[in-house]
């Protein structure tokens, strides 16, 4: 038996939760996850070794804090971080995010500590 496909509304599944810096599984891309988050605030400087990260912003505007300069992305804007380099994001106001991340890819990178959490299927 065959299911009929069903799209992912990115506003509907935004609206489903309130807490910050907490990721979401929305969907799988083979070995990647798709993930939304809220961020408001500034999160922790990490690396992630092994990896590129994708941020897309769908609302708010997000700092992407390297260390040789900061990158600024309003809605509809995306940013690639390549891996292995250090950086932090920060947001000013509330801000809605999409993450492209292999699956497994630990929030915090090398940096680990209290704000690491795996992501929360949607």
């Amino acid at each position: 038996m065959t299911h009929s496909p069903v799209p992912v509304n990115i506003a509907d599944k935004l609206s489903q939760f309130s807490d910050l810096w907490s990721q979401k599984k929305i969907a799988d891309v083979n070995d990647y996850e798709v993930k939304l988050a809220k961020l408001k605030g500034e999160f922790v400087w990490h690396t992630h070794e092994d990896t590129d990260e994708l941020f897309l912003v769908i609302s708010g505007r997000l700092t992407i804090q390297l260390r040789d300069g900061d990158v600024v992305l309003g809605p509809g804007e995306l940013f690639v971080v390549p891996r292995g380099v250090e950086h932090c994001p920060v947001a000013d106001e509330e801000t809605a995010i999409l993450l492209l991340e292999p699956t497994g890819t630990l929030n915090t990178g090398d940096a680990g500590g209290p704000r690491s959490k795996a992501p929360e299927a949607l």
